[in-house]
């Protein structure tokens, strides 16, 4: 999960409003085949920040589904980003 969270700072997009903070709560379905959709924004900060949030989920590769009975299965999950304009990703 940290190589995830590591994509997710190099590739999201912090807007370029002075003190900007506060978080990203997403739900999305991870496919058997690891694909993700329905990818829904629950609650954002304004500024375009759950929209690029769905960018950046959607240049992600495949997910491991999750396994049931030796299957894979679809399986929603959630996820919170945190953004703080004051750190700068590098």
């Amino acid at each position: 999960m940290n190589e995830f969270y590591n994509f997710l700072k190099k590739e999201y997009k912090i807007p370029n409003e002075e003190g900007l903070k506060g978080r990203v709560y997403a739900t999305f379905v991870v496919e058997k085949n690891g694909v993700l959709s329905g990818i829904k924004i629950l609650r954002d900060i304004g500024y375009g920040t759950g929209e690029e949030f769905i960018r950046v989920l959607k240049l992600s590769s495949k997910w491991k589904p999750a396994i049931q009975n030796g299957q894979g299965v679809r399986c929603i999950y959630s996820l919170v980003f945190t953004i703080d304009s004051s750190i700068q990703a590098k």
